[in-house]
């Protein structure tokens, strides 16, 4: 557990000096509890007190970085169990398992479709992350197909292997861009820490049992090797959950150094709907990293919104701009239609719009990302809130006709509005699927 402010003070050397720029030791300490102040700020701090207080202050996760300069991502640094409690931070990554028995030609291909795999969803861009190689051959097979995967995408690279010196080659080659080692167990934990730390790479630590694999990390620690992710092996749904679950709890509610980096799934299903719905699990409970072999866009698509939908944080709803939109070719007699900021109702909006062909303005007014009913609930998406938009945005410059689209789900809005705007108030839909329709038959 994190120290409080008087088991802080009891390491001071409650001098009062004043030199952190407080009046006395305790203020000092309370500050540091409260992380508002670092620890360098003491100038007699005694070394055994900074380095406790140092190794508090850490994130109960590790952040761990993975890919090299032109195209990296970090793991960890999680502080919550549950995503309302504040947020979930790093994305998990989501990875793809290239193995390397198959033909060069059919490994291209693999590659191809995964540097594809990128999707824009309610404004942001959804991708995957890195190419697990997995050696299931000899040593120098496994050494080209590593070659040919760091030459034909820029994502970070996993290097899957169980001979020590086929992983010290590919090591070797792949190097500067960084490669994640998979894996160091109780019986080569001291082999393939040299590789690490030789080349400076993180390291995957596995072991079935959580106390065996708290006792491998420690071991890598006292060889230098920092950077670590976890992994408990290859298990059933419901076991690889609770080990999840138990890592988190360790590092989060236990403060077990051992336990505090981010975890590694690897979901072993032929059939896709079934390895979607493994992969969902793991990224719903904990895993940093999950790996699969399916490449089929709807797979990964519905795996990236899950994704972005845990990671997104729950105080901060995804917002646009709030501004008017053009969409399409359009002119001073285009219908304006009327939603929120809150990027789903937005999209949605603006998708529906699309397929009708008919060139429209979307004039987004800020809700501070509320959907439609709630930001009106919260009397955020009323007459004023428009009104105040439509005169921003300088309506009256850009149409020549006198009509605003609201949703149905607030025609109680019309009277206020049409009061306050001077437009005339049509309501349209209330679901965004009758827009097209909607729209053909305005006139």
């Amino acid at each position: 557990m994190a120290l409080s402010g008087l088991d802080i003070y009891k390491l001071l050397p409650k001098t009062n000096c004043r030199k952190c720029g407080l009046a006395t030791c305790l203020a000092f300490a309370m500050q540091l509890a409260k992380k508002a102040l670092a620890v360098e700020k003491c100038p007699f701090i005694s070394a055994e007190a900074k380095t406790i207080l140092e190794e508090q202050a850490l994130p109960p996760i590790k952040p761990v970085i993975l890919g090299g300069d032109n195209l990296k991502f970090e793991l960890g640094n999680e502080t919550v169990m549950f995503r309302h409690e504040e947020k979930f931070r790093n994305p998990a990554a989501l990875g793809f398992i290239i193995e390397d028995n198959l033909a060069d030609s059919k490994i291209r291909g693999q590659i191809e479709k995964i540097n594809q795999l990128k999707f824009e969803r309610v404004g942001q861009l959804l991708e995957v992350n890195l190419i697990a190689i997995k050696q299931n051959t000899g040593a120098d097979r496994f050494l080209e197909v590593s070659e040919l995967v760091l030459n034909n995408t820029v994502l970070p690279v996993m290097l899957i292997s169980g001979d020590i010196d086929a992983l010290k080659q590919a090591a070797a080659v792949a190097a500067v861009r960084r490669p994640l080692l998979y894996c160091a167990t109780k019986d080569n934990f001291s082999q393939i820490a040299a590789i690490a730390k030789e080349f400076q790479l993180p390291l995957v630590a596995a072991a079935q049992d959580i106390d065996e694999l708290a006792h491998l990390t420690k071991g890598l620690n006292a060889l230098g090797i920092r950077d670590l992710i976890l992994d408990t092996g290859e298990k059933n749904v419901a076991d690889k959950i609770w080990d999840l679950t138990q890592l988190r709890r360790q590092a989060l509610k236990k403060s077990n150094r051992a336990l505090g980096y981010p975890s590694l799934a690897i979901v072993d299903k032929t059939d896709p709907y079934e390895e979607a719905m493994e992969a969902a699990a793991y990224i719903a409970k904990y895993a940093g990293i999950v790996l699969i072999k399916g490449l089929e866009s709807w797979e990964v698509l519905s795996i990236l919104t899950l994704r972005q939908n845990i990671y997104t944080d729950p105080q901060k709803p995804l917002q646009i701009e709030p501004k008017l939109y053009p969409v399409g070719k359009t002119t001073k007699e285009s219908p304006v239609l009327i939603t929120t900021n809150f990027s789903l109702s937005y999209y949605t909006v603006l998708s529906e719009v699309e397929a009708s062909k008919i060139p429209s303005y979307i004039l987004s007014v800020d809700t501070e990302g509320m959907s439609v009913l709630t930001a009106w609930a919260a009397e955020k998406f009323n007459a004023e809130s428009i009104t105040k938009s439509l005169d921003k945005c300088a309506i009256r410059d850009v149409v020549v006709h006198k009509n605003l689209i609201i949703p149905g789900y607030v025609a109680i809005l019309s009277g206020d509005l049409e009061e306050q705007s001077g437009y005339k108030v049509i309501v349209g839909p209330k679901e965004a699927a009758g827009i097209p329709v909607f729209l053909k038959n305005l006139n």
